[in-house]
């Protein structure tokens, strides 16, 4: 089959000349919409736990996960990542994240780090601690969402679009690797405002995107809305053509690292296709082999 897109694997294969695997870690980060800086509500699609596992708060240091999750991936020869997935993981004082770097740089056959943040956590000294540590990779996972100021206000994201464009901007100078997060059917949005955010990302230094469709999971704001009727998720076959649509439309060296949600085991209310994770990326597979779509096809390329 056709290699119709560029892929988190060959890109890591580039990187470093063979697979690469990312370690979910828990470093028992904060974030400003759950803790009252900005909201206590969190974002309107997040769960409480924010997609994390509260292993740091139960006792289990990073050197304890890590040793406890590695040993698959060395058995396979891979290059590790540490992935730092839950909450605000540049929240705070710029001293912590410099001790977070550094505990990370002490493990062992460490190859790279990945960092889940926000856009508005992520200022000039954060910046330069993060371009500095001395690590060889660093890879920041920014939330965006939506390039709609009006959409990221009805979802509580607690940021505009214009702290995203700042934050890209920054960290790219800095040569920090930035991967963008966003999300289609998410409330009062349809399939244009998700490509109008696609065309947002083109204009700016994304190395990668991560593709979503909105979940109503239990915990979310969004659950008391689904369950009163004011919010019905995509139907399956609509995202499947959304998302074709966005790789045709995406920028040809972005790396598409992921294509649809992934659901953590007994959160998901809707829609119930969402759990069927292999089933929809075969038929996102089948479709962009079946229209001849390849990232890039609608592309207009850069802005003169």
């Amino acid at each position: 089959m056709t290699l119709r897109y560029n892929t988190l694997s060959r890109a890591f294969r580039a990187l470093y000349g063979r697979r690469a695997k990312k370690i979910p870690l828990d470093a028992g980060s904060a974030c400003p919409n759950r803790d009252g800086a900005l909201s206590r509500g969190g974002c309107l699609f997040c769960n409480a736990r924010g997609s994390g596992t509260g292993l740091y708060h139960k006792g289990f240091g990073l050197r304890a996960q890590w040793d406890a999750l590695t040993p698959p991936a060395r058995a396979r020869g891979e290059a590790l990542l540490a992935y730092l997935q839950s909450y605000t993981n540049t929240y705070g004082p710029p001293e912590r994240l410099a001790a977070l770097l550094a505990e990370l740089a002490g493990l062992p056959d460490i190859a790279g780090v990945c960092l889940g943040t926000r856009p508005d956590c992520l200022d000039t000294a954060k910046l330069d601690i993060l371009s500095t540590c001395g690590l060889s990779h660093i890879r920041l996972e920014l939330g965006l969402q939506s390039a709609s100021d009006a959409t990221l206000r009805r979802i509580n994201r607690g940021h505009d679009a214009a702290a995203f464009v700042r934050a890209v901007r920054e960290a790219a100078g800095r040569g920090l690797w930035v991967t963008a997060h966003v999300m289609a059917g998410l409330p009062g949005e349809g399939p244009a405002e998700f490509l109008d955010t696609i065309d947002f990302l083109n204009a700016l230094p994304v190395g990668g995107v991560k593709l979503h469709n909105c979940l109503v999971v239990e915990g979310a704001g969004l659950a008391d809305l689904y369950r009163q009727g004011f919010y019905t998720p995509m139907a399956r076959e609509d995202y499947v053509a959304l998302v074709c649509a966005a790789i045709a439309r995406l920028r040809p060296d972005i790396v598409i690292e992921r294509q649809n949600a992934d659901p953590a085991p007994g959160e998901l209310l809707a829609p119930a296709w969402a759990a069927d994770k292999r089933g929809l990326l075969r038929d996102i597979a089948a479709r962009l082999e079946a229209e001849d779509i390849r990232q890039g096809d609608t592309w207009p390329g850069p802005a003169a």
